[in-house]
C-alpha cells in the first residue's frame, strides 16, 4: 500500500515550496463605540416588580417630575420616574389597552376593553368623568397636545370619538375606518388635528375643526397598523405594521419618506425620543424580543437592544433620564441615566476673592521647572493641556510561539498539532520552512506523535488553501519514515484514508482537465472573432 501510494504522489509532482507568512483568518471584527450607542448603552438597568399580566401601555406625564403610568390588567399603576417606586394605582372593571397624561399633569386618561374611557385626578385619586359611547373594547385615548378639555379616543368598533370631557360628550364621530382602530396620535402643533391607524391597512388624517367627519388625508401602509406617532415637527408621522416602520410626510402629500424593516416579528410600539444633542430618534419594539433606533434622517438603524420576553409597550420620559419597555410577561424593563447638570449660579466677587483665586491657581500650577513636576505618581490626574501617550498593550503568546522563540522546534510543532487548527499547524511548519527544521522534526517524531502528524496530513493535505505544502510533506514524511510506518496496525487506517484521498483528488484534477480540454478551443474561437 505504501509503495503503491508513493508512487502516486511521484505523479502528482509539487513545485518547490518557499516559506511564506502565516495565513490569516477571517475574525469577526467588532464595531466601534460611536456616540449614539454610548448614549443608549448608559442607560442603567432598574428592576420593578413583575405586574403578572402582559404591559399594554406605558405614558410619562409631560411635567417635573415625570410620573410613570404602567397599564397591566385592569390596573394603571404610577410609578416615581426618579426612584421607580410604585406611589398609587386606580382599578378599572377591565383590562386598561390605553393611559395619557393630560398637557399640566393633574389629570390622566385611560380605556379599557369594556369600552368606557374614563378621566381621573391623580391628586385626589377619583375619577371625574366616565365617558361611555363606545360599542366595542376601546383600544387608544389621547389628549391633544395643550388642548386641556377634549379627547379623542378609538376602538374595535371602527368609530373615532371627539369628546368634550367638561359635558362628557361625544362632539363629533369620525367615520372612515373599515376595521379595528387600534392606535392614534395627536399633532404636536396643532390641537385639532389628529392621526389614527387601523387594522383596514390604512392610516387617516382628521381636522376637527373639518364638517362631516370627513377625514383630510389617507395613507395605506400595506399591513395592519399596530401604532402611529407624530415627528416633532409636526409635518410627518410614523406607523408601525407587521414587522416594518415607515415614515410618512404629510406636508408633501403623504408621501413615505423612508422604511425600516429590521423586526422579524410584529412591531408593538413607537415612540419618538430626544438624545443630548438635541436630534430625535424614533425608537420602536417588538415581538422578537428587540428594540431598535432608527435615524430616519439617515433611513439608518443606529442601535439595537434585545430583552428576554416579546414587548409590547414603549415609553421614554420627556427630560431622557428613564426608558421603559414593557413585556408580555408582566416585566417592565427600565434603565435609567444621569442628566449634566449645568449650574448656573452667580458668584459675588470682590477685589480680595479674585486676588485669592489667582493666588490658589499659581499655587497649585505644575511647571517642568517646579520640583513637584517630577515627583508625580500615576495616580496624577491629567490636564486639559496635556497629551496623553497611551503603552501598547503586550501581545499574548501563545503555547507554540513561546516554544518557537525558545527554539523547542519538535515541541512546538507538537502542541500546535494537539490544537487541531489547521492554519495554525500550516503557519508553524511554515516557520519550520524557513528555519530548515521541519524535515529534522518529522524524523525525531515518536510513534504517537507521527500519527496525529498524518492524521492531520490525511485530513488537510487535498485542502487548497494548505495542498502547496502539505502535498509535499505528505509525500517526504512517507519517504523517511517508511520504516516506522510498515507493518503497525496504528497507521493501516491513516494511510488507507490517506490514499482514498489521493485518489479523489486525482479523479478531480482529471475531470477538470477535461473541462478545460472543452472550453480552450471555444475560448481560442472566440478570441479570433
Amino acid at each position: 500500500m505504501e509503495e503503491e501510494l508513493r508512487v502516486r504522489l511521484n505523479d502528482h509532482q509539487v513545485s518547490k515550496v518557499f516559506p511564506v507568512k502565516p495565513k490569516s483568518t477571517a475574525k469577526p471584527v467588532s464595531k466601534s463605540e460611536t456616540p449614539e450607542s454610548r448614549y443608549w448603552s448608559s442607560f442603567k438597568n432598574h428592576s420593578i416588580p413583575n405586574l403578572v399580566s402582559s404591559v399594554s401601555a406605558l405614558a410619562f406625564s409631560p411635567v417635573h417630575p415625570h410620573s410613570l403610568a404602567v397599564a397591566h390588567s385592569a390596573t394603571v399603576s404610577l410609578f416615581s420616574s426618579h426612584s421607580l417606586s410604585s406611589s398609587r394605582r386606580f382599578s378599572f372593571r377591565d383590562v386598561v389597552s390605553s393611559v395619557c397624561f393630560r398637557s399640566d399633569g393633574a389629570l390622566f386618561a385611560a380605556c379599557d376593553l369594556s369600552g368606557v374611557v374614563q378621566v381621573f385626578d391623580i391628586k385626589e385619586r377619583m375619577a371625574l368623568r366616565t365617558l361611555r359611547s363606545h360599542s366595542a373594547p376601546a383600544r387608544f385615548v389621547k389628549y391633544p397636545f395643550q388642548d386641556k378639555l377634549h379627547l379623542v379616543s378609538g376602538g374595535d368598533d371602527g368609530v373615532v370619538k371627539y369628546w368634550d370631557v367638561a359635558g362628557a360628550t361625544v362632539i363629533s364621530d369620525l367615520l372612515g375606518h373599515k376595521d379595528y382602530v387600534r392606535c392614534g396620535d395627536c399633532s404636536p402643533v396643532n390641537d385639532s388635528m389628529l392621526v389614527t391607524g387601523s387594522y383596514d391597512h390604512t392610516v387617516k388624517v382628521w381636522d376637527t375643526r373639518v364638517d362631516k367627519s370627513k377625514w383630510i388625508a389617507e395613507i395605506n401602509h400595506g399591513l395592519p397598523v399596530e401604532d402611529v406617532v407624530y415627528l416633532p415637527s409636526g409635518g410627518m408621522i410614523a406607523t408601525a405594521g407587521g414587522n416594518s416602520v415607515k415614515v410618512w410626510d404629510l406636508i408633501g402629500g403623504g408621501k413615505m419618506v423612508c422604511s425600516m424593516e429590521s423586526h422579524n416579528k410584529t412591531v408593538t410600539s413607537l415612540c419618538v425620543g430626544r438624545m443630548e444633542s438635541a436630534e430625535t430618534r424614533l425608537v420602536s419594539v417588538a415581538l422578537d424580543g428587540y428594540m431598535k433606533v432608527f435615524d430616519y434622517g439617515r433611513a439608518k438603524v443606529t442601535y439595537s437592544m434585545r430583552f428576554p420576553a416579546p414587548l409590547m409597550s414603549l415609553g421614554l420620559s420627556p427630560d431622557g433620564s428613564t426608558r421603559v419597555i414593557g413585556g408580555s410577561n408582566g416585566m417592565v424593563f427600565a434603565g435609567k441615566k444621569k442628566l449634566r447638570v449645568v449650574v448656573g449660579e452667580k458668584k459675588t466677587l470682590s477685589l480680595w476673592s479674585v486676588r485669592s483665586q489667582v493666588d490658589e491657581t499659581r499655587r497649585r500650577a505644575l511647571r517642568p521647572t517646579y520640583f513637584r513636576y517630577f515627583q508625580r505618581g500615576q495616580s496624577e490626574k491629567p490636564s486639559e493641556e496635556d497629551y496623553l501617550v497611551k503603552e501598547k498593550k503586550g501581545l499574548k503568546l501563545t503555547r507554540h510561539d513561546k516554544l518557537l522563540k525558545k527554539f523547542r522546534h519538535k515541541e512546538a510543532l507538537v502542541s500546535v498539532l494537539e490544537e487541531k487548527k489547521p492554519a495554525n499547524v500550516v503557519a508553524v511548519m511554515e516557520e519550520l520552512v524557513a528555519r530548515r527544521k521541519l524535515m529534522k522534526c518529522v524524523s525525531n517524531m515518536e510513534e504517537g506523535e507521527l500519527g496525529m502528524l498524518l492524521g492531520f496530513l490525511q485530513r488537510y493535505c487535498t485542502v487548497q488553501r494548505y495542498s502547496g505544502l502539505l502535498m509535499g510533506l505528505t509525500k517526504k514524511v512517507l519517504e523517511t519514515r517508511a520504516e516506522d510506518i510498515k507493518g503497525k496496525n496504528e497507521f493501516t487506517g491513516l494511510l488507507r484514508n490517506l490514499k482514498r484521498e489521493v485518489n479523489q483528488e486525482i479523479r478531480i484534477q482529471q475531470s477538470l482537465l477535461e473541462i478545460q480540454g472543452v472550453i480552450a478551443p471555444l475560448m481560442r474561437i472566440a478570441g479570433r472573432s
